[in-house]
């Protein structure tokens, strides 16, 4: 059965044409996502849910169901899913110098952040109070979330099909299923609604790269850092909660370049601070080659996401409304909202642990739903409570 573009909801407030930026400049973009890099806690999901608050309900930048398109279009190409939406915001506000200034906004207060706790675990031994903060982020994070997933749903969930396509996602996700598998399952489904057999693929050059990369990497100077980390960014689908088991086949069992510990302590470090998790790309550099390698590590990693996005956003907005593509953003949308429920429930099982942590999402719930307190700074509020608590 063929499900009609025309029931998707557009928003009331869909602002022009999305296929050209919307006339902000790029100093407005920088202080805005230097804001939200600083305060983004919680992880991926988390910071959708910031995105969605900032620019669709305070600043009306964006409708809400242009900004669902953006997720799965993101969910669609690699590196890491909330910094490319970043991006893609940027883009759609200021152009080419917007997309730079979202992006490095969004990720340098994480960047510096964890560079300094990489400074101080090599000197000290250490990461103390993290098992706190990382509680109180997370119990806080999971009211965020819910919030958020709440009126994503309502507004793209409108079919018995994409309802049907959002709970299979979760129940796989649940169950284990890749991230990537239950993605391409939902672009066949969606596919399938439109009767085209031919859907988008991943670039020929990836398995070339995923084979070239690993042979050229070798002992930790700076070119192997980069190479590595160029690689991680540019063929690691889904968000900073698959990072670790990509990190662990090379820099551990491969390479030798770190301990199952430091692994550990890097990836709780790119958790404990805000914005994108991928900054524990920082720290492993610190740790391997010093701060140049924390710099080459950081530029590694984050680079393909600037140039995907760079190529991927203008085709998305003039293939957006062809049948083929937008069955498939439509199912991808469902399937990534399942993905955000499914994190949800993983917030919500490790987060609220104790008293003090279902205290901390009860007074979490009250400051968004009932006196409308900007979400961002709950976030704050929550780690900073949890560090305290811990």
């Amino acid at each position: 059965m063929t499900v009609p573009s025309s029931e998707i909801p557009r928003g009331s407030d869909a602002p022009g044409d999305p296929s050209s930026p919307g006339g902000g400049s790029a100093v407005e973009v920088l202080g805005i996502f230097l804001r939200l890099g600083a305060t983004a806690f919680g992880g991926p999901a988390a910071h959708v849910a910031l995105m969605e608050e900032e620019f669709v309900r305070r600043r009306g930048w964006i409708s809400r169901a242009e900004l669902l398109d953006l997720v799965a279009s993101a969910q669609l190409i690699p590196g890491p899913n909330s910094t490319e939406l970043a991006i893609h915001l940027g883009y759609r506000r200021a152009g080419w110098r917007g997309l730079l200034a979202a992006g490095v906004g969004f990720i340098l207060p994480a960047v510096l952040l964890t560079a300094l706790l990489a400074w101080g675990y090599v000197r000290f031994g250490a990461l103390g109070g993290v098992a706190g903060a990382l509680a109180g982020a997370k119990a806080v994070a999971f009211v965020v979330v819910l919030r958020a997933l709440w009126d994503f749903g309502r507004s793209a969930l409108t079919t018995h099909w994409r309802i049907a396509l959002s709970i299979g996602a979760l129940a796989a996700s649940l169950l284990g299923a890749d991230e990537l598998v239950i993605l391409g399952i939902a672009v066949v489904l969606g596919l399938a609604t439109v009767r085209r057999r031919a859907g988008p693929a991943a670039p020929a050059g990836y398995p070339l790269l995923t084979r070239l990369l690993p042979a050229l990497a070798g002992p930790p100077t700076l070119p192997t850092l980069l190479l590595t980390f160029l690689k991680f960014g540019a063929v690691l689908f889904g968000s900073g909660y698959v990072l670790l088991a990509f990190l662990h086949g090379d820099l551990v069992d491969r390479l030798h370049w770190l301990t199952d510990r430091q692994l550990l302590d890097a990836v709780a470090a790119g958790q404990l601070t805000p914005g994108p998790v991928f900054s524990t790309a920082t720290f492993v550099g610190y740790l391997v080659a010093g701060g140049r390698g924390a710099a080459v590590a950081t530029i590694g990693i984050f680079v393909p996401a600037f140039l995907f996005v760079a190529v991927s956003g203008p085709l998305i907005s003039r293939w957006k409304d062809a049948p083929a593509f937008r069955a498939t953003l439509d199912a991808v949308i469902a399937a990534s909202l399942g993905l955000m429920g499914a994190v949800t429930v993983l917030l919500g099982r490790t987060g609220i642990t104790s008293w003090a942590t279902f205290a901390l999402a009860t007074a979490a719930a009250f400051a968004l739903w009932r006196w409308r307190v900007n979400a961002a700074w709950v976030l704050v509020v929550g780690t900073a409570l949890g560090y305290l608590i811990g």
